[in-house]
């Protein structure tokens, strides 16, 4: 188990940061750990990662006790925080020199980690002279300096314009397939087309748990519609389990209905009862987004 959280709390002063929470982690696997602001996220990431103590429960990566085998934990860890700490008037392969004689690493390791991530064409440049993207980049490739089981990455979009956000998703995609990696963002899609499993976390307690393709299931489903004119959306609330009508255009509607059962035949017969004639008739999933904003709104 690459990492495991049993029971962890956290308080600051009578603020209860984390309230016993619970969850593993396996490897190879990119887990999306989700949640409003204050929610408890940078926290738990500080607990796996040494920075922060728990004030109770257990937490380990790779078997290591966080609390008490702070230095084995740390040698298993990469740890990309929010704000990527970089020495701006150093050179990129004597920034990753100078971590690399702390960790006792080979110089051979700098070169591998600026290939991995995709830093050869930028290599003799400061890093202050990088771009937001390639600075992401060089925190990374610091990260796996190592070469960790684990990846804690917190943020690691933020700020990055689409092009730099589709560099940054495949080289994330392209780790997890040998290391484990955890990651915070509020960037929904970014979790959508990288993690294999999303944590939901709200006001320090875990709401939700699931594999990316599970957490649509058991939740509303929206059908789409064109009809060959114009239906009055009242008369589409009849059918049965509709909880909203939207008149997105013309004579398009797009129907939600609270249940994750295929609604098209009913939507088929109700038309076809009612003589009305279908143009088109499609299924469309409900968002992350709005599965998210639905989970931590309650």
């Amino acid at each position: 188990m690459s990492i495991q959280v049993e029971g962890v709390s956290k308080l600051y002063g009578n603020q209860k940061a984390l309230n016993n929470i619970s969850f593993k982690v396996e490897k190879p696997e990119i887990v999306g750990f989700l949640g409003p602001n204050g929610a408890g996220k940078s926290t738990m990431m500080k607990i796996l990662t040494t920075y922060l103590d728990s004030s109770a429960g257990i937490a380990t990566v790779n078997g290591f006790d966080v609390n008490t085998n702070k230095q084995q934990v740390q040698q298993s860890v990469g740890y990309l925080p929010e704000h990527n700490p970089l020495y701006l008037d150093m050179y990129i392969k004597e920034y990753l020199a100078f971590n690399a004689r702390i960790y006792k690493i080979k110089k051979e390791r700098i070169e591998e980690v600026i290939e991995l991530t995709g830093l050869t064409p930028e290599a003799h440049k400061k890093i202050g002279q990088l771009s937001k993207g390639y600075r992401q980049r060089v925190g990374l490739a610091n990260a796996l300096l190592h070469n960790p089981d684990v990846l804690i990455l917190d943020e690691p979009t933020t700020g990055l314009d689409p092009n730099q956000l589709v560099e940054i998703r495949n080289l994330i995609k392209n780790i997890g397939k040998t290391k484990t990696v955890f990651l915070s963002t509020h960037i929904m899609q970014e979790v959508e087309a990288m993690c294999d499993r999303v944590i939901i976390i709200n006001k320090g307690e875990i709401i939700a748990d699931k594999k990316l393709k599970d957490l649509h299931e058991n939740k509303e489903q929206v059908v789409i519609v064109e009809f060959d004119y114009r239906v009055e959306d009242a008369f589409l609330l009849k059918l049965p389990k509709v909880k909203t009508v939207v008149n997105t255009h013309d004579f398009v509607y797009e129907i939600t209905f609270s249940t994750s059962e295929d609604m098209r035949s009913h939507v088929f017969d109700f038309a076809h009862d009612n003589k009305l004639k279908i143009l088109q008739l499609n299924q469309k999933n409900a968002s992350l987004e709005s599965l998210f904003r639905d989970l931590t709104s309650k």
